[in-house]
């Protein structure tokens, strides 16, 4: 009962910080709801194509809130941002969340979304064809788990990947940041533990079972498309992303990494276009611009 508690009131102080965040910085939201096949049964996503271009990729975006909280609304004025401002259409992903779903629900469901928007991208808005696989934080892991997991076929179709501060290991790990930013900023060490927990629920993070969950463990990194990668000063998961970043350069995968000093965990998509938000996308532009 205290979880579900717990979880319930996590969620709906998200929804309200995230939409206090972008409130009076964008337009009424401009979406298609869509249906996608999940693992288990149809997802909820939303198309964001009011500003499409025919030669950008398509965008499929992953929300974060640790597994466990964060939906469609709490990234719907990000998403629209960067469709606006990129020129890419945008498909952000509703997978199931825990502890209703614990793992590996999200990467199943996100595996499966992503395979059959790339089998069915003709029928999006306009697009090259071609796929960013996209996140924050706990969707920046998933993001970058499907890429490492995606068939030759799709992964061929995957032309690059943007990770905003991601998780991609597990805390036992006891990364310095996990004791030098604990406190100071929404993302506290408490509230990722508890989110890591949730998440993984009866499986041990020690089990081979759970290996998958953490991307920095893989042994298939040097198949991860070009990446564009996020880390924020006052971040639990700030050491963990650059370690993830230094092992994409050692495996040779073309990195972009940008840091934000002055940045807290969730600055991209919950605090609306502040100067940092406004320099990290500003670099993003530029990237995506010199895609392949």
């Amino acid at each position: 009962m205290w979880q579900a508690i717990k979880v319930w009131g996590f969620r709906k102080y998200y929804r309200f910080t995230s939409k206090r965040g972008w409130k009076g910085h964008l337009d009424t939201p401009d979406w298609a709801a869509l249906e996608i096949p999940g693992a288990a049964g149809p997802l909820g996503a939303r198309m964001y194509a009011g500003n499409s271009q025919p030669d950008k990729p398509l965008i499929v975006y992953f929300h974060g809130g640790g597994w466990v909280i964060g939906d469609l609304d709490t990234h719907t004025h990000f998403c629209q941002y960067l469709n606006k401002k990129s020129g890419c259409s945008v498909i952000s992903v509703d997978y199931r969340l825990a502890p209703e779903h614990p793992f590996p629900a999200a990467p199943d469901d996100c595996m499966a979304a992503t395979r059959w928007i790339a089998a069915h991208i003709g029928d999006f808005g306009p697009s090259n064809h071609r796929i960013v696989l996209a996140g924050d934080s706990a969707g920046a892991n998933l993001a970058t788990i499907t890429c490492l997991q995606a068939e030759t076929e799709l992964r061929d179709q995957i032309a690059a990947e943007i990770l905003l501060y991601p998780a991609t290991d597990h805390y036992t790990t006891e990364y310095p940041s996990y004791i030098e930013k604990a406190t100071g900023q929404a993302l506290t060490t408490k509230v990722m533990i508890f989110f890591w927990d949730t998440y993984l629920g009866a499986t041990t993070a020690s089990s081979p079972q759970a290996a998958r969950a953490f991307p920095i463990r893989s042994d298939k990194i040097a198949s991860l498309p070009p990446t564009f990668l996020v880390t924020a000063e006052s971040d639990p998961l700030r050491d963990e992303g650059r370690a993830y970043g230094d092992k994409l350069v050692q495996a040779g995968v073309a990195l972009q990494c940008h840091h934000y000093d002055t940045a807290a965990h969730g600055f991209a998509c919950s605090e609306g276009p502040n100067k940092n938000f406004v320099d990290m996308l500003d670099e993003l532009l530029v990237w995506l611009g010199r895609l392949d």
